[in-house]
């Protein structure tokens, strides 16, 4: 019971810091730093970060040739859903990226039915049916005009690539901390965008100014560190499938940061698709309770 706690703790937490994730790059862009550069001091910042709390507790950096390919997997997947996801902010506006994003957790669920035969049931089919109602009201009305067919596919395949980080987490054997897997993670997202701005002629640049610094600073400690090390965690101990449901709080983040930060109005629209999306999450945290009990009054054989 204290692990599926944790776990659904670990999701919410996560989804919740990776929903900030517009509000440091949209800030840098302003600044004018091009997306390789944003990445790059985003997962650099965050290494360097971790590679200290490692230090601190002393934990080997010794991994398994297999655990290495899995943990290189898991790096350039996150590359694909970081680098696709920055790039559709530059083509549309973020809060319906954030929308689009949020098809992940149906991928999931589709995925682990298909490939690993998880069965689905009626409360997770309910849960992702509430939670993409809540993320379409929140955003109902937002864009303007057609969008755009690049950046819809960028998004899209940023959400299928994170689908995928989250299963393949779940199912690796990874006998390590969420640190030890975010060390690696961020080293190869790191170098990839070294790469990326070579190959697309986008040198890497200092942030400008002490404003830029501090956002810098942001995107390394809460959508790079503390969401990575929490998913790591919620993936284990809840599965892929809640997880990803639990995601919903990823785009409700970004509407209660228009409405606190940029003071944007909050109209019975949006307190109607945060109702849905609530929901969802009480629905999720309910059923995996009830099975947990469930489990624990069984007779053991």
């Amino acid at each position: 019971m204290n692990r599926k706690l944790i776990g659904i703790l670990c999701a919410v937490g996560a989804a919740v810091c990776y929903g900030t994730n517009p509000l440091g790059a949209l800030n840098l862009y302003a600044e004018g730093m091009n997306t390789p550069s944003v990445l790059f001091y985003r997962f650099g910042l965050a290494w360097v970060i971790i590679a200290v709390v490692m230090f601190c507790r002393k934990e080997s950096l010794r991994v398994t040739q297999r655990e290495f390919l899995t943990l290189s997997a898991l790096g350039l997947l996150f590359i694909a859903s970081s680098l696709t996801l920055y790039l559709s902010f530059r083509l549309m506006p973020a809060g319906v990226a954030s929308t689009i994003l949020f098809t992940y957790p149906v991928m999931t669920a589709a995925i682990m039915t298909l490939v690993f035969r998880e069965r689905i049931t009626l409360p997770t089919v309910a849960a992702i049916v509430l939670s993409l109602a809540g993320v379409l009201l929140l955003y109902w009305g937002d864009s303007d005009g057609a969008l755009s067919l690049v950046g819809v596919v960028l998004v899209l395949v940023s959400a299928l690539t994170y689908a995928l980080y989250i299963i393949v987490v779940d199912k690796s054997p990874l006998p390590m901390s969420g640190f030890k897997v975010n060390f690696y993670v961020l080293a190869w997202c790191a170098l990839g965008m070294v790469c990326y701005g070579l190959m697309s002629g986008q040198p890497l640049m200092l942030p400008p100014s002490p404003r830029a610094w501090l956002w810098v600073s942001w995107l390394a400690v809460v959508p790079a560190i503390m969401a990575l090390v929490m998913m790591v965690y919620a993936a284990k101990y809840l599965g892929s499938t809640p997880t990803a449901i639990l995601g919903a709080l990823e785009p409700l983040t970004a509407v209660l940061i228009g409405i606190l930060v940029f003071a944007e109005p909050f109209s019975l629209r949006l307190a109607a698709g945060i109702v849905l999306i609530l929901a969802a999450v009480a629905l999720v945290v309910l059923t995996k309770a009830r099975r947990t009990g469930d489990k624990k009054g069984q007779p053991s054989s």
